[in-house]
């Protein structure tokens, strides 16, 4: 054979090539996909190819299809000559295999077609293919993360308004011979079922309706926008009876499932190349060389400030090296100093803390008491008060990273490492902001004295407290909202005018504001846990936020090409998808908290909402599971009691172990097929 002397030299870095993970994972796929039967059947590499040029009619039609020519490690024209053999092969197969691997291949088209075709009807696809041209994936990774959350929260509402919003507006109007049922409570104060909703009455006012659109009062306060409408028990459609209660306790449970889920199903595959570029320094070198730019570029400035960014991370690897050798020569006298400095600074750093959340506690207690004490004639001071816990929260989100980053200069840290502490810090301000304003609530409705005894909260301020907790959360979406509409409108426009028409140093020194990645990913993130948050007290706050992102994408679109710059140093495209959704899985694991407390600790209102009959909203499971058969009740009380709880616990260590023993496992693996890359290349 004219060819095995070349067969015999590629054996060897075939076979290698063949091992990698990236190869393997390619087989997985298209065994998955039904494309292949023989993972890694024959471990010669170019033979494998080679014995299919020999291949005769007891071939299956599926052994030859085991893959596509194109996945072959072979040159073009072994390639051909393998396609003509596989073609010529079919001849000799029986009409049932050649049927099969038609009906194969045309099916595996029309599959193809519809993947095609559904990605031409993916929101926004031509405007981030476009942002990704011009400013590279780092920028594009921001607008995809933002069509995430369109998508997640559009599923919550349909989620939300499918099964407790529109039974109760179809019962209440009697549409499709529907009726429901309303029990009053029972053994239950007078006092506490009293409510009546601060709706407009006589001659109204312009800007009472525009007042209550902002703060959600008024008209807005006996729509079906927040949980004080919901009083129905059960509906009913013809014979069937829909369970209000039951349904909106499980529908909450649903749209946080869902969100964790798809968030981790998300996360994977960013996780999985974190791990591919958690490499040592010297292979992080070569990747940033030959393989560090980003073909998606095909903007001139675009270019030249990937070529800026490449450098910049090339001289921050070398600056970490010499931090890494600077820590090393360290005497003790120094670590000493060090160390002061940056206990001495973290206590800054809490006392900015305990300032923010001082200032919202005492700005939402201020809120909640005065917000009926002044006049409603009075437009702007009532608009003032229902909005300061709102104010104060957005001044804490602003003042407090700045002053984070100015001390981060002093505390030594590698570069890298600065930037991931100062977002972690921001992260925890942001989302722990929100915490207080639902503890300070709480401290007001969930009350010691004897005016909360009858009812088991505060009925004498909040009546419907649900409905005031999801009236908070309403004016913070909006109001973040108005935020960033503000900045961009009253700030980035007129910087941008400034910088183009007036020629003085200092506004040319001073340039156009850079797009912040990260900062930007965390006003969406703080937006998207006050949602979760909300949900459960305004079931159609899911809709507004969709609203609001919509409109934010198309804002942060025009405002990135027009008025800002891309940023001079932005990050990878990977390591920033999966920061962006470990984040917003902190947040989620933050919204778990307050929805927890709420619907397990703090007593339901007896005057609104489908939870007046329960002591508690979780209180339906119990009362729900009694109307079961003693059987099914029999085996729900054991899945719940400790006999079951300890052996599944242990099962699940016990799986938990094995799958840490696999990953660590995998990884020898990896580092030994590295160590073989590396010979391989020598």
């Amino acid at each position: 054979e004219v060819f095995l002397p070349e067969e015999t030299r590629a054996a060897a870095p075939v076979d290698f090539l063949q091992e990698l993970p990236s190869y393997q994972s390619v087989l997985r796929r298209r065994a998955a996909a039904g494309g292949t039967q023989d993972r890694r059947a024959n471990p010669q590499g170019s033979a494998e190819p080679r014995a299919a040029e020999g291949w005769g009619p007891q071939q299956e039609a599926g052994e030859l299809a085991a893959r596509p020519v194109r996945e072959y490690p072979l040159n073009i024209a072994e390639k051909r000559r393998l396609r003509d053999s596989q073609q010529t092969d079919i001849k000799y197969l029986s009409g049932w295999n050649q049927w099969k691997r038609t009906s194969s291949k045309s099916w595996k088209k029309v599959l193809k077609d519809i993947k095609e075709l559904s990605s031409y009807l993916e929101l926004w696809r031509h405007d981030i293919h476009n942002i990704e041209g011009k400013f590279g994936t780092g920028i594009q990774s921001y607008f995809s993360f933002l069509r995430f959350l369109v998508l997640l929260n559009f599923l919550i509402f349909i989620l939300m308004f499918s099964f407790v919003t529109l039974p109760t507006v179809i019962s209440k109007y009697g549409i499709f011979n529907s009726s429901f049922v309303k029990i009053s409570p029972k053994s239950t104060e007078s006092q506490c079922t009293s409510y009546t909703p601060s709706g407009n009455k006589g001659l109204v006012y312009f800007y009472t309706y525009l007042k209550d659109l902002l703060t959600g009062t008024g008209f807005l306060e006996v729509t079906s926008l927040f949980y004080g409408y919901y009083t129905i028990d059960t509906a009913w459609f013809s014979i069937v009876g829909y369970n209000l209660p039951l349904a909106y306790l499980l529908t909450t449970f649903a749209y946080l499932a869902l969100s964790l889920l798809w968030i981790i199903k998300r996360s994977v595959s960013g996780f999985k190349q974190n791990l591919v570029h958690d490499e040592d320094q010297f292979q992080s070198y070569c990747n940033k060389v030959f393989a560090g730019w980003d073909f998606c570029i095909t903007d001139l400035n675009a270019a030249q400030l990937k070529h800026r960014s490449l450098q910049y991370e090339l001289q921050t690897d070398l600056e970490e090296e010499r931090l890494k050798r600077k820590i090393a020569d360290r005497t003790m006298k120094e670590k000493l100093r060090i160390y002061s400095l940056r206990i001495f600074l973290n206590v800054i750093v809490l006392a900015v803390l305990s300032g923010c959340f001082y200032s919202i506690y005492r700005a939402t207690v201020f809120s909640q008491e005065n917000s009926s004490n002044v006049s409603s004639a009075d437009f702007q001071a009532n608009l003032l008060v229902q909005y300061l816990p709102s104010i104060v929260i957005t001044l804490a989100n602003f003042i407090a990273p700045h002053i984070f980053s100015i001390l981060i200069r002093f505390e030594d840290y590698s570069p890298a490492f600065e930037i991931r502490l100062t977002l972690m810090r921001c992260v925890f301000v942001r989302l722990a902001n929100i915490v207080v304003l639902l503890f300070s609530l709480w401290s007001q409705i969930h009350c010691a004295t004897d005016k909360c005894k009858a009812c088991g909260y505060n009925y004498e301020l909040y009546p419907c407290w649900e409905s005031a907790v999801g009236q908070e959360m309403y004016k913070l979406l909006i109001f973040d909202f108005m935020i960033i509409l503000a900045v961009i409108l009253f700030m980035d426009f007129p910087r941008k005018l400034l910088v183009t028409h007036c020629s003085w140093k200092l506004v040319q020194w001073c340039g156009l504001q850079e797009f912040g990645i990260s900062d930007n990913v965390l006003e969406i993130i703080y937006g998207q846990t006050i949602c979760w948050i909300g949900t459960f007290f305004s079931p159609l706050l899911p809709a507004i936020a969709t609203i609001k992102y919509f409109i934010i994408f198309y804002i942060k679109k025009i405002s990135l090409i027009h008025t800002r710059k891309p940023p001079g140093r932005p990050i990878r495209a990977s390591s920033s998808n999966f920061f962006f959704l470990v984040v917003l899985l902190i947040g989620l694991i933050l919204a778990f908290i307050p929805l927890g407390i709420s619907i397990a600790h703090i007593s339901s209102s007896k005057a609104c909402g489908p939870f007046r009959n329960f002591n508690t909203s979780w209180a339906v499971v119990p009362y729900t599971i009694l109307g079961f058969p003693t059987g099914l009740q029999k085996v729900l009380n054991g899945i719940a009691s400790e006999a079951f709880a300890v052996p599944f616990f242990m099962v699940v260590c016990l799986i938990m172990f094995y799958f840490i023993a696999l990953a660590g496992a995998h990884k020898r693996v990896v580092e030994q097929l590295r160590e073989q890359l590396v010979m391989v290349s020598k």
